[in-house]
């Protein structure tokens, strides 16, 4: 994986080409530029080190210095321990954790502190940090570096899981992660990292908790989201060479996710397919899909289908990495299915 952030190509439409590591440092720079309160802190993020494991921060503490661009210690639970108390102290803290398992040798701080001070405070205070973290099978960095997680914060009060797939919503969903006054886990998954995009100059926020409806469709509803939409994208027109009307929904946001989307969608396809890259069982998927389930139970024309990765570490080999990863050539046979 390359870990270079070069700046994005601009022209004279008020976009720019950028991939989403690119749409993460615009999206930092602006917060930063936008309020003096925000501050990221993490591994080798400030200049020259190179901007973190992916590059994302590059640039920032060249330019707004170092008291608000910190190079912590290899220490999950010291960045975020400090990012929770900056928060308490009235800042915007950006923590990056190099990747998502990493964050687990934090998960006290994350879940016991953060997630929960609001409510022990009796809503007298509250915990803005953002996480940002990498993760996602793909590129062989094997089972302590690439599992997608968002399932156990998903379980827990008190934490917003957010996972774009574009950087569009790379960048204005990260402004509202930074903007919001709770936790926010930002998740950085590899498969959808390098895909460039057109993004507006002046992107602003995009609302946590909305749905982006990737394609509409008659036929069958796909939910996904992170780098298992880039995937579904590619399934797409196979899909359609069968005859299927597919409408793709990309939920950007697990916890809390948009419901009425959703529920809207199947209400009129009446066929639900979940995909994600986490493993399936009680993975985020089971939710959806028993809430349709138990919602719309008399207007489903077909069970409800989930594909997930097995329950196994993420493998180095090669062939069994990209046997573990939902391919999309399984979500055109499991749409198949679906139609019977």
């Amino acid at each position: 994986m390359s870990t270079t952030t070069t700046r994005a190509a601009t022209n004279n439409t008020g976009t720019s080409k950028m991939n989403s590591l690119q749409a993460v440092n615009a999206a930092l720079h602006q917060a930063m530029a936008a309020d003096d309160k925000v501050l990221v802190l993490g591994e080798d993020i400030a200049d020259p080190e190179g901007g973190g494991v992916t590059g994302a921060t590059a640039g920032l503490s060249t330019k707004f210095g170092g008291e608000r661009v910190r190079s912590t210690p290899i220490s999950e639970q010291a960045i975020i321990g400090a990012a929770i108390g900056a928060a308490l102290a009235g800042y915007k803290p950006v923590a990056e954790i190099m990747l998502m398992n990493f964050t687990t040798v934090a998960m006290d701080m994350i879940f016991n502190h953060a997630a929960k001070l609001r409510f022990m405070s009796g809503g007298q205070t509250s915990v803005p940090i953002t996480i940002r973290t990498l993760t996602g099978a793909g590129w062989q960095t094997a089972g302590q570096h690439a599992d997608h997680l968002e399932g156990w914060y998903a379980h827990a009060a008190g934490i917003k899981v957010v996972a774009p797939s574009n950087p569009v919503d790379y960048k204005g969903l990260l402004l509202s992660c930074i903007d919001d006054p709770d936790p926010c886990i930002f998740i950085e998954s590899a498969g959808s990292l390098f895909v460039p995009a057109e993004v507006p100059d002046d992107q602003g926020p995009i609302p946590l908790g909305k749905a982006r409806i990737v394609q509409e469709g008659s036929d069958l509803t796909i939910v996904t989201w992170s780098s298992q939409t880039v995937r579904a994208q590619m399934a797409l027109p196979a899909m359609a060479e069968a005859g299927l009307s597919v409408e793709l929904i990309d939920l950007r946001t697990i916890s809390p996710w948009d419901r009425e989307t959703v529920l809207a969608s199947v209400r009129k396809t009446g066929r639900l397919l979940v995909a994600h890259e986490a493993v399936r069982d009680f993975g985020p998927g089971a939710e959806i899909a028993a809430t349709v389930s138990e919602e719309l139970f008399g207007v489903l024309k077909a069970p409800v289908r989930r594909l997930g990765a097995p329950k196994c570490p993420v493998p180095f080999a090669k062939v069994l990495e990209d046997a573990y990863i939902v391919q999309p050539d399984q979500m055109v046979a499991a749409a198949q299915t679906l139609m019977g």
